[in-house]
């Protein structure tokens, strides 16, 4: 599998860039323009079609493409963040138990700069499940490594919402 050219990926980089000056349908025509410069079924651009079609509220659509990307090979850079985006959109297609194992699997799978992004996805689709304690524990444990102060204090308390019952202090 081949990468598209720096230049390709520069002018990808500048329509996402300019989304929010763009209609969704027309944003979306200019990445299928976009995308059809690359061969047909290429990972990259089922990715890039999955996340236009995922960030005009077409989910059906991106759910497709977003499995497309994935059997196609998607290299590395895009894998994770495709994770998530497909992850999302499960949970917004109503299938939110698949969505919190596609994400927990994701959490057990490595660590990048995306791992509070995982999180934060992961406590969304927690909520959807019935597993708020969870979910609201996994949310303020990311949170609390990006704070000036209290980090400790709060994962701890981030940790007990996890790990203990009801009513615990840390």
């Amino acid at each position: 599998m081949t990468s598209p050219a720096p230049e390709w990926e520069q002018r990808m980089a500048g329509l996402w860039g300019a989304f929010d000056d763009h209609d969704p349908k027309v944003f979306l025509g200019k990445v299928e323009a976009l995308t059809a410069e690359l061969p047909p079924g290429d990972a990259v651009g089922e990715y890039e079609l999955a996340s236009a079609h995922d960030s005009i509220g077409n989910e059906a659509e991106a759910a497709d493409h977003y499995r497309r990307a994935f059997a196609a090979g998607l290299p590395e850079a895009r894998r994770r963040q495709a994770t998530i985006q497909y992850a999302s959109t499960l949970r917004n297609l109503g299938r939110a138990e698949e969505s919190v194992a596609l994400l927990i699997a994701e959490r057990e799978s490595g660590s990048d700069e995306l791992d509070d992004a995982v999180t934060a996805f992961l406590a969304l689709a927690l909520t959807d499940v019935g597993r708020e304690r969870e979910a609201a524990g996994l949310a303020l444990g990311a949170l609390s490594r990006h704070l000036p102060r209290y980090n400790r204090s709060l994962s701890n308390y981030a940790k007990a919402l996890t790990q203990d019952g009801p009513g615990r202090r840390p």
